[in-house]
């Protein structure tokens, strides 16, 4: 009889704070799973309808954007597509909101020949305008954007194949380094907004048919001229990106949050510092 009894439940008190410490236990629990939960969600809407971070692999963007450089753009500009979101989904149709952009706005897209990839691009035509480039000169509407030259680019190269010398570069050795300078300006367009462009030289790009912007549609150019895939060539995946229609468009390039040179090496804390380009946080477009 004395073994029954010590096998049967605990009684009394003992059988109550048992029970309470399982509740606790499951109502934690459930507690967790609700936060994640509740973490998800908040962070989904938060980079379909606010802002996402984006990295810049390509100089397409350079001196204005660097490679390395991680950014911000911000969703509500412009309103959003079946783009904004997570894999993209096919029911949204078109664009909700009224925003578009700007001349001279700089925005995350999808290429029409690649829409799994982001691209980031400087807005130059809009819907209805003609846009034309003669040797290297850029004209919206018949009227010339205007240039003026100031001081060269600056940049160190890897090896000599990344400063091409049958352009208008240089290519510079100071203290055993590598450094390239192409000719840079100063670009306006028309109605004012002004930033810089690279010219290496002469290239077949350097002049265009026009090309009259339809309904719905953008007209991209980068900001190295020379070394952008961008309105100017037919869309083509890991090429040019033709016109770009208005429900592709992604995003506003809002501010840089990290910037690093790719000296950085993960098993060496040491280097993410000393590899951060601290000077480019916070640079807003």
């Amino acid at each position: 009889m004395l073994r029954e009894f010590e096998e049967q439940e605990p009684i009394g008190p003992a059988a109550h704070e048992s029970g309470e410490r399982a509740r606790s236990r499951k109502r934690s629990a459930w507690e967790w799973i609700r936060f994640l939960l509740t973490l998800a969600i908040l962070g989904l809407l938060l980079r379909s309808l606010v802002i996402a971070p984006y990295n810049i692999p390509s100089r397409s963007m350079t001196p204005t954007m660097r490679v390395g450089d991680y950014l911000f753009a911000a969703k509500w500009p412009y309103g959003y597509s079946r783009y904004s979101f997570p894999f993209s989904p096919s029911f949204i149709d078109g664009r909700i909101g009224s925003g578009r952009p700007e001349r001279g706005d700089i925005v995350v897209f999808r290429s029409p020949a690649d829409t799994d990839s982001d691209y980031v691009k400087r807005v130059i035509g809009l819907p209805g305008d003609t846009v034309q480039l003669i040797d290297g000169a850029l004209f919206i509407n018949g009227e010339e954007a205007m240039q003026v030259r100031i001081a060269d680019y600056r940049e160190p190269v890897g090896d000599t194949s990344e400063c091409p010398q049958s352009l208008d570069t240089q290519l510079e050795r100071e203290n055993g380094e590598l450094f390239c300078r192409t000719p840079r300006y100063r670009e306006t367009l028309p109605g004012g907004r002004s930033y810089e462009i690279l010219d290496a030289g002469n290239t077949t790009a350097d002049s265009t048919q026009a090309v009259t912007v339809p309904e719905g549609h953008y007209f991209m150019l980068g900001d190295d001229r020379d070394r952008s895939a961008d309105s100017r060539f037919p869309p083509e995946r890991g090429g040019g990106v033709g016109l770009v229609p208005e429900e592709n468009i992604v995003g506003r390039a809002m501010v840089i949050f990290w910037s690093t040179d790719g000296s950085a090496s993960w098993f060496n804390p040491v280097s993410w510092f000393s590899a951060a380009r601290w000077h480019r946080f916070g640079t807003r477009f």
